[in-house]
């Protein structure tokens, strides 16, 4: 088997054992609570007969090799618990939350992505320059200045001094209905949107730059083309392939950022709902949250290698 078919097998395979490596760690994590898990879920008041009846339900009772066996039966069946607090399967939380923090992530990334793309070219073509060292300023200003504090910003500047938009994000049960009010989305995206810009224009600076040294660069000037032609055509396809792999292996700062500005500007979706379970010691929506990001990484990181193969076929002989 070779080619790219091979490159997608081996990929695949790479995938399935890091996402029983994930399940492993999670279900570790689920027996370091205090106490242990019924304990930590039943809570100080719960009695010693509560306690033994909960781990006899839940099969905490039985050998770890078999405990395990059915936490992954349970989460091949998307069984992932049941919260405590909120009295609803985990399951179905993220089944609500997790569509409205992807509208979150993929409009703040799709935003960045449009402005960090020209602004990394502005910065490349224009490298030693006065405009390239006040833009490259700015990048590490905005990714060294913490989400929170970004947030804090935009609320003060554009919900109080000049209220254009409302300080908390739209309310809903659906994307369409958060979609309706599009303005109360403005200042989420915006927010999670700069730490990205300042990360993505300074990869694409330095891929534009590795890029025009190139030789196909020098020979595609030898034979006349124009400078935008060559940016456009040539150097520009190239310097995605590095930005492709980045958002990919971004995820899990992503959720991060989420979980940040979803709390400041109360936006009903995951990491919102990771929040509130952290402070009211929610362990099986932790749990799960915590599942669901890692096996989010770990596609998102398939996705790239793909991707990566697709943009760039030598990969392939190679991987």
């Amino acid at each position: 088997m070779t080619g790219f078919t091979g490159f997608l097998v081996k990929r695949f395979l790479q995938a399935i054992v890091v996402l029983f490596l994930v399940s492993v760690i999670v279900f570790v994590l689920l027996h370091l609570l205090p106490g242990g898990p019924a304990r930590a879920i039943l809570g100080p008041k719960g009695t010693p007969q509560q306690i033994e009846h909960f781990n006899h339900q839940q099969g905490y009772d039985r050998s770890l090799p078999m405990q395990y066996a059915m936490y992954l039966k349970r989460l091949l069946t998307g069984d992932l618990g049941e919260s405590f607090k909120l009295n609803s399967p985990v399951f179905e939380l993220l089944k609500q939350r997790l569509p409205k923090t992807l509208l979150l992530t993929v409009l703040s990334t799709a935003l960045a992505v449009l402005i960090a793309v020209p602004l990394g070219l502005v910065q490349a073509v224009r490298r030693g320059k006065a405009s390239d060292y006040a833009l490259t300023g700015l990048a590490f200003l905005l990714y060294a200045t913490p989400v929170f504090f970004l947030g804090l910003i935009m609320i003060i500047l554009f919900a109080q001094v000049l209220p254009v938009f409302p300080a908390e994000a739209p309310q809903g049960e659906t994307i369409g209905e958060l979609l309706r009010d599009a303005s109360g989305l403005v200042l989420p995206v915006v927010t999670m949107a700069f730490g990205i810009i300042a990360m993505f224009s300074r990869y694409m600076r330095s891929a534009v730059l590795d890029n025009l040294t190139e030789e196909y660069v020098r020979t595609a000037m030898a034979k006349g083309q124009s400078s935008r032609r060559i940016m456009v055509r040539h150097v520009l396809r190239n310097a995605l392939i590095p930005l492709a792999t980045l958002l990919g292996l971004y995820l899990p700062t992503l959720f991060s950022g989420a979980l940040v500005v979803e709390s400041m500007f109360n936006y009903p979706g995951m990491g919102l709902l990771f929040w509130n379970a952290a402070q009211g010691s929610d362990f099986p929506v932790l749990l799960g949250v915590t599942l669901v990001v890692g096996v989010a990484t770990v596609v998102g990181s398939l996705l790239t290698d793909i991707l990566y193969a697709v943009l760039d076929p030598r990969i392939r002989s190679v991987a």
